[in-house]
Protein backbone atom coordinates (compact mmCIF):
# COMPACT_ATOMS: atom_id res chain seq x y z
CA UNK A 1 0.00 0.00 0.00
CA UNK A 2 1.50 3.30 -1.04
CA UNK A 3 0.99 6.64 0.62
CA UNK A 4 0.63 9.85 -1.37
CA UNK A 5 2.15 11.91 1.44
CA UNK A 6 5.08 10.58 3.37
CA UNK A 7 4.96 10.85 7.17
CA UNK A 8 7.57 13.13 8.59
CA UNK A 9 9.63 11.99 11.51
CA UNK A 10 8.97 13.38 14.95
CA UNK A 11 10.39 16.81 15.43
CA UNK A 12 10.51 17.66 11.72
CA UNK A 13 8.78 20.66 10.26
CA UNK A 14 5.81 19.84 8.04
CA UNK A 15 4.93 22.13 5.14
CA UNK A 16 1.44 22.01 3.72
CA UNK A 17 0.14 23.38 0.46
CA UNK A 18 -3.38 24.67 0.00
CA UNK A 19 -5.47 23.67 -3.02
CA UNK A 20 -4.90 27.08 -4.55
CA UNK A 21 -1.22 26.48 -4.44
CA UNK A 22 -0.41 28.85 -1.57
CA UNK A 23 1.96 27.53 0.98
CA UNK A 24 1.06 27.98 4.67
CA UNK A 25 3.57 28.69 7.38
CA UNK A 26 5.47 25.67 8.62
CA UNK A 27 4.50 24.35 12.03
CA UNK A 28 6.42 22.17 14.39
CA UNK A 29 4.98 18.91 15.61
CA UNK A 30 6.36 19.60 19.12
CA UNK A 31 5.43 22.76 21.11
CA UNK A 32 8.01 24.18 23.48
CA UNK A 33 6.48 26.16 26.43
CA UNK A 34 7.60 29.74 26.66
CA UNK A 35 8.77 30.63 30.19
CA UNK A 36 6.77 33.44 31.81
CA UNK A 37 8.54 36.42 33.24
CA UNK A 38 8.08 36.92 37.03
CA UNK A 39 5.36 39.44 37.90
CA UNK A 40 6.84 42.65 39.04
CA UNK A 41 5.06 44.82 41.58
CA UNK A 42 4.66 48.16 39.97
CA UNK A 43 4.20 51.38 41.91
CA UNK A 44 0.51 51.38 41.07
CA UNK A 45 0.08 47.88 42.47
CA UNK A 46 1.84 48.83 45.69
CA UNK A 47 -0.32 51.92 46.10
CA UNK A 48 -3.45 49.85 45.50
CA UNK A 49 -2.44 47.33 48.15
CA UNK A 50 -1.58 50.11 50.59
CA UNK A 51 -4.98 51.69 49.94
CA UNK A 52 -6.75 48.42 50.76
CA UNK A 53 -4.83 48.08 54.01
CA UNK A 54 -5.10 51.65 55.28
CA UNK A 55 -8.47 52.83 53.96
CA UNK A 56 -10.62 51.11 56.67
CA UNK A 57 -8.61 52.81 59.41
CA UNK A 58 -8.91 56.18 57.71
CA UNK A 59 -12.68 55.77 57.36
CA UNK A 60 -13.21 55.09 61.08
CA UNK A 61 -10.56 57.52 62.34
CA UNK A 62 -12.87 60.61 62.45
CA UNK A 63 -15.02 58.97 65.12
CA UNK A 64 -12.06 58.12 67.32
CA UNK A 65 -10.50 61.54 66.83
CA UNK A 66 -13.78 63.20 67.79
CA UNK A 67 -14.16 60.87 70.77
CA UNK A 68 -10.61 61.69 71.85
CA UNK A 69 -11.34 65.42 71.75
CA UNK A 70 -14.86 65.60 73.24
CA UNK A 71 -14.96 62.33 75.20
CA UNK A 72 -11.70 60.94 76.49
CA UNK A 73 -9.91 64.22 77.12
CA UNK A 74 -12.76 65.73 79.21
CA UNK A 75 -12.94 62.50 81.19
CA UNK A 76 -9.24 62.57 81.99
CA UNK A 77 -9.31 66.30 82.71
CA UNK A 78 -12.27 65.82 85.07
CA UNK A 79 -10.22 63.24 86.96
CA UNK A 80 -7.42 65.80 87.22
CA UNK A 81 -9.80 68.44 88.58
CA UNK A 82 -11.26 65.98 91.11
CA UNK A 83 -7.96 65.72 93.01
CA UNK A 84 -7.56 69.50 93.35
CA UNK A 85 -9.31 72.31 95.09
CA UNK A 86 -11.09 73.98 92.19
CA UNK A 87 -13.49 76.87 92.52
CA UNK A 88 -15.79 78.17 89.81
CA UNK A 89 -14.51 81.69 90.42
CA UNK A 90 -11.02 81.22 91.85
CA UNK A 91 -9.94 78.44 89.52
CA UNK A 92 -7.37 75.78 90.35
CA UNK A 93 -6.16 75.42 93.90
CA UNK A 94 -3.78 73.09 95.67
CA UNK A 95 -3.59 69.34 95.27
CA UNK A 96 -5.83 67.57 97.81
CA UNK A 97 -5.72 63.95 96.62
CA UNK A 98 -8.86 62.00 97.49
CA UNK A 99 -10.24 64.66 99.82
CA UNK A 100 -13.03 65.58 97.41
CA UNK A 101 -14.10 61.94 97.19
CA UNK A 102 -14.14 61.68 100.97
CA UNK A 103 -16.32 64.79 101.17
CA UNK A 104 -18.75 63.28 98.67
CA UNK A 105 -19.00 60.00 100.60
CA UNK A 106 -19.67 61.88 103.83
CA UNK A 107 -22.50 63.93 102.31
CA UNK A 108 -25.87 62.35 103.05
CA UNK A 109 -27.43 64.03 100.04
CA UNK A 110 -25.11 62.08 97.74
CA UNK A 111 -26.35 58.74 99.05
CA UNK A 112 -29.92 59.96 98.82
CA UNK A 113 -29.32 61.05 95.23
CA UNK A 114 -27.75 57.67 94.44
CA UNK A 115 -30.77 55.88 95.90
CA UNK A 116 -33.17 58.09 93.96
CA UNK A 117 -31.23 57.54 90.74
CA UNK A 118 -31.32 53.78 91.08
CA UNK A 119 -35.03 53.80 91.99
CA UNK A 120 -36.00 55.97 89.00
CA UNK A 121 -33.74 53.87 86.78
CA UNK A 122 -35.50 50.63 87.73
CA UNK A 123 -38.97 52.16 87.38
CA UNK A 124 -38.15 53.52 83.94
CA UNK A 125 -35.80 51.02 82.32
CA UNK A 126 -37.57 47.74 83.07
CA UNK A 127 -41.05 48.79 81.83
CA UNK A 128 -39.46 50.71 78.96
CA UNK A 129 -37.69 47.68 77.49
CA UNK A 130 -40.69 45.38 78.04
CA UNK A 131 -43.17 47.79 76.42
CA UNK A 132 -40.75 48.46 73.56
CA UNK A 133 -40.53 44.72 72.89
CA UNK A 134 -44.31 44.40 72.74
CA UNK A 135 -44.71 47.44 70.50
CA UNK A 136 -42.00 46.22 68.15
CA UNK A 137 -43.69 42.81 67.95
CA UNK A 138 -47.02 44.41 67.08
CA UNK A 139 -45.47 46.69 64.46
CA UNK A 140 -43.78 43.67 62.88
CA UNK A 141 -47.17 42.18 61.98
CA UNK A 142 -49.30 42.94 58.93
CA UNK A 143 -50.96 46.11 60.22
CA UNK A 144 -52.79 48.59 58.06
CA UNK A 145 -50.91 51.85 57.86
CA UNK A 146 -47.75 50.38 59.33
CA UNK A 147 -45.67 53.40 58.27
CA UNK A 148 -48.04 55.75 60.10
CA UNK A 149 -47.87 53.74 63.33
CA UNK A 150 -44.10 53.41 63.13
CA UNK A 151 -43.73 57.15 62.69
CA UNK A 152 -46.26 57.79 65.44
CA UNK A 153 -44.31 56.00 68.18
CA UNK A 154 -41.28 58.16 67.38
CA UNK A 155 -43.11 61.47 67.90
CA UNK A 156 -42.46 61.58 71.70
CA UNK A 157 -38.73 61.34 71.02
CA UNK A 158 -38.89 64.40 68.76
CA UNK A 159 -40.66 66.58 71.34
CA UNK A 160 -38.30 68.73 73.42
CA UNK A 161 -37.59 67.26 76.88
CA UNK A 162 -38.36 70.58 78.55
CA UNK A 163 -41.84 70.68 77.00
CA UNK A 164 -42.48 67.07 78.02
CA UNK A 165 -41.44 67.77 81.59
CA UNK A 166 -43.61 70.87 81.88
CA UNK A 167 -46.66 69.02 80.55
CA UNK A 168 -46.18 66.02 82.80
CA UNK A 169 -45.46 68.30 85.74
CA UNK A 170 -48.95 69.73 85.32
CA UNK A 171 -50.46 66.28 84.82
CA UNK A 172 -48.97 65.14 88.11
CA UNK A 173 -49.91 68.28 90.00
CA UNK A 174 -50.68 67.77 93.68
CA UNK A 175 -53.89 69.80 93.74
CA UNK A 176 -55.04 70.45 90.19
CA UNK A 177 -53.31 67.71 88.27
CA UNK A 178 -55.24 65.70 85.69
CA UNK A 179 -53.99 62.40 87.13
CA UNK A 180 -55.35 63.16 90.59
CA UNK A 181 -58.65 64.26 89.07
CA UNK A 182 -58.90 60.93 87.23
CA UNK A 183 -58.07 59.02 90.42
CA UNK A 184 -60.76 60.96 92.27
CA UNK A 185 -63.37 59.75 89.78
CA UNK A 186 -62.72 56.15 90.84
CA UNK A 187 -62.61 56.96 94.56
CA UNK A 188 -58.85 57.10 95.09
CA UNK A 189 -57.45 59.90 97.23
CA UNK A 190 -55.17 62.47 95.65
CA UNK A 191 -51.47 61.60 95.64
CA UNK A 192 -48.85 64.11 96.69
CA UNK A 193 -46.63 63.66 93.67
CA UNK A 194 -44.22 66.40 94.73
CA UNK A 195 -44.02 65.33 98.37
CA UNK A 196 -44.01 61.55 98.49
CA UNK A 197 -40.69 60.04 97.43
CA UNK A 198 -41.96 56.94 95.66
CA UNK A 199 -44.77 58.84 93.93
CA UNK A 200 -42.33 61.41 92.56
CA UNK A 201 -40.15 58.60 91.22
CA UNK A 202 -43.13 57.10 89.40
CA UNK A 203 -44.00 60.48 87.89
CA UNK A 204 -40.46 61.09 86.64
CA UNK A 205 -40.13 57.53 85.37
CA UNK A 206 -43.36 57.93 83.39
CA UNK A 207 -41.85 60.93 81.59
CA UNK A 208 -38.75 58.93 80.70
CA UNK A 209 -40.81 55.96 79.52
CA UNK A 210 -43.10 58.11 77.39
CA UNK A 211 -40.16 59.72 75.61
CA UNK A 212 -37.84 56.76 75.02
CA UNK A 213 -40.08 53.71 74.60
CA UNK A 214 -40.87 54.40 70.94
CA UNK A 215 -37.22 55.01 70.11
CA UNK A 216 -36.18 51.64 71.55
CA UNK A 217 -39.16 49.97 69.86
CA UNK A 218 -37.92 51.08 66.43
CA UNK A 219 -34.45 49.67 67.14
CA UNK A 220 -35.97 46.33 68.13
CA UNK A 221 -38.31 46.44 65.13
CA UNK A 222 -35.34 46.81 62.77
CA UNK A 223 -33.81 43.69 64.30
CA UNK A 224 -37.09 41.76 64.06
CA UNK A 225 -37.43 42.51 60.36
CA UNK A 226 -34.06 40.87 59.76
CA UNK A 227 -35.29 37.54 61.20
CA UNK A 228 -35.90 35.03 58.36
CA UNK A 229 -39.62 34.55 57.74
CA UNK A 230 -39.22 30.83 57.09
CA UNK A 231 -38.48 30.34 60.78
CA UNK A 232 -41.96 31.58 61.63
CA UNK A 233 -43.45 29.37 58.95
CA UNK A 234 -41.68 26.33 60.37
CA UNK A 235 -42.83 27.22 63.88
CA UNK A 236 -46.41 27.64 62.66
CA UNK A 237 -46.29 24.22 60.99
CA UNK A 238 -45.13 22.75 64.30
CA UNK A 239 -48.22 24.26 65.95
CA UNK A 240 -46.64 27.28 67.68
CA UNK A 241 -48.91 30.26 68.18
CA UNK A 242 -48.01 33.92 67.87
CA UNK A 243 -46.88 34.29 71.48
CA UNK A 244 -44.85 31.10 71.33
CA UNK A 245 -43.22 32.23 68.09
CA UNK A 246 -42.35 35.55 69.69
CA UNK A 247 -40.75 33.93 72.74
CA UNK A 248 -39.04 31.01 71.00
CA UNK A 249 -38.06 32.55 67.65
CA UNK A 250 -38.04 36.33 67.83
CA UNK A 251 -36.44 36.89 71.22
CA UNK A 252 -33.50 34.46 70.72
CA UNK A 253 -32.81 35.80 67.22
CA UNK A 254 -32.63 39.46 68.32
CA UNK A 255 -30.81 38.84 71.60
CA UNK A 256 -27.74 40.97 70.63
CA UNK A 257 -30.05 43.91 69.88
CA UNK A 258 -31.86 43.41 73.18
CA UNK A 259 -28.53 43.53 75.00
CA UNK A 260 -27.65 46.73 73.15
CA UNK A 261 -30.98 48.35 74.09
CA UNK A 262 -30.60 47.31 77.73
CA UNK A 263 -27.09 48.77 77.96
CA UNK A 264 -28.03 52.07 76.30
CA UNK A 265 -31.14 52.31 78.47
CA UNK A 266 -28.97 51.73 81.54
CA UNK A 267 -26.57 54.49 80.57
CA UNK A 268 -29.39 56.93 79.86
CA UNK A 269 -31.42 55.94 82.92
CA UNK A 270 -28.54 56.63 85.28
CA UNK A 271 -27.98 60.10 83.80
CA UNK A 272 -31.49 61.49 84.23
CA UNK A 273 -31.35 65.25 84.65
CA UNK A 274 -33.94 67.25 82.72
CA UNK A 275 -37.01 65.46 84.07
CA UNK A 276 -35.86 65.81 87.68
CA UNK A 277 -34.64 69.38 87.17
CA UNK A 278 -37.93 70.71 85.78
CA UNK A 279 -40.35 68.66 87.85
CA UNK A 280 -40.86 71.62 90.18
CA UNK A 281 -40.12 75.33 90.17
CA UNK A 282 -37.07 75.13 92.45
CA UNK A 283 -35.17 72.51 90.50
CA UNK A 284 -33.22 70.93 93.35
CA UNK A 285 -35.07 67.63 93.52
CA UNK A 286 -37.74 68.47 96.07
CA UNK A 287 -37.80 70.25 99.41
CA UNK A 288 -35.97 67.33 101.01
CA UNK A 289 -34.26 66.06 97.83
CA UNK A 290 -36.98 63.43 97.35
CA UNK A 291 -36.21 62.94 93.65
CA UNK A 292 -32.76 64.50 93.32
CA UNK A 293 -30.63 62.36 91.00
CA UNK A 294 -26.85 62.11 90.95
CA UNK A 295 -26.59 64.37 87.91
CA UNK A 296 -28.81 66.95 89.60
CA UNK A 297 -26.67 66.66 92.73
CA UNK A 298 -23.57 67.19 90.56
CA UNK A 299 -25.15 70.30 89.04
CA UNK A 300 -25.93 71.68 92.49
CA UNK A 301 -22.40 71.13 93.78
CA UNK A 302 -20.76 72.57 90.70
CA UNK A 303 -22.98 75.54 89.82
CA UNK A 304 -24.66 76.49 93.08
CA UNK A 305 -22.02 75.60 95.64
CA UNK A 306 -19.36 76.37 92.99
CA UNK A 307 -17.06 73.57 94.09
CA UNK A 308 -15.83 72.13 90.81
CA UNK A 309 -13.36 69.78 92.49
CA UNK A 310 -16.10 68.03 94.44
CA UNK A 311 -18.40 68.08 91.41
CA UNK A 312 -15.70 66.39 89.32
CA UNK A 313 -15.38 63.71 91.97
CA UNK A 314 -19.13 63.11 91.71
CA UNK A 315 -18.82 62.87 87.92
CA UNK A 316 -16.13 60.22 88.17
CA UNK A 317 -18.08 58.24 90.76
CA UNK A 318 -21.12 58.36 88.48
CA UNK A 319 -19.00 57.17 85.57
CA UNK A 320 -17.70 54.18 87.55
CA UNK A 321 -21.20 53.39 88.78
CA UNK A 322 -22.60 53.40 85.24
CA UNK A 323 -19.78 51.15 83.98
CA UNK A 324 -20.37 48.69 86.84
CA UNK A 325 -24.14 48.52 86.27
CA UNK A 326 -23.71 48.21 82.49
CA UNK A 327 -21.26 45.32 82.89
CA UNK A 328 -23.61 43.65 85.36
CA UNK A 329 -26.48 43.94 82.89
CA UNK A 330 -24.28 42.52 80.13
CA UNK A 331 -23.30 39.50 82.21
CA UNK A 332 -26.86 38.82 83.36
CA UNK A 333 -28.39 39.11 79.90
CA UNK A 334 -25.76 36.84 78.38
CA UNK A 335 -26.26 34.23 81.07
CA UNK A 336 -30.02 34.35 80.73
CA UNK A 337 -29.74 34.10 76.95
CA UNK A 338 -27.27 31.21 77.18
CA UNK A 339 -29.42 29.41 79.71
CA UNK A 340 -32.53 29.72 77.53
CA UNK A 341 -30.77 27.92 74.71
Amino acid sequence: MSLDHPVAPAGDVVSTTSPAGATTAPRSTTEVPVPREPRRRTLRHRLSRLDVQLSPYLYISPFFILFLVVGLFPLIYTGYVSVHQWSLIGGQGEFVGLENYRAVFEDRYFWRALRNTFSIFVLSSVPQVCIAMVLAGLLDTQLRGRTFWRMGILVPFVVAPAAVTLIFGNLFGDRYGLVNDALGLVGIDAIAWHVDTFASHIAIASMVNWRWTGYNALILLAAMQAVPRDLYESAAIDGAGKIRQFLSVTVPMIRPTIIFVIITTTIGGLQIFTEARLFDNVGLGGSDRQWQTVTLYLWEIGWRVRNLGMASAVAWLLFLFIVAVALLNLVLTRRIGGGSR
